[in-house]
């Protein structure tokens, strides 16, 4: 799945050999790995939108409150 983290950043979530892994998604449509962030294996998809948006909260602004989910990759 693709989200927008508070408007400030891309990440793309997907799930490969039972684990989860995130990529920061640029511009150009390049990616790359999110270093430090590490997403437990047990977490539903539902789980993981709910762990971005704590680990990166201080990103949070009165008008982008929350991390949306933009697709479903």
């Amino acid at each position: 799945m693709k989200l927008d983290i508070f408007g400030k950043q891309e990440m793309e979530v997907v799930r490969h050999n039972g684990e989860w892994l995130a990529f920061y998604c640029g511009n150009e449509g390049k990616k790359r790995k999110a270093q430090g962030v590490i997403i437990p294996e047990s977490l539903s998809e539902r789980e993981v939108v709910d762990y971005i948006d704590d680990l990166f909260h201080e990103w949070a602004t009165p008008d982008k409150s929350s991390v949306k989910v933009i697709s479903e990759v």
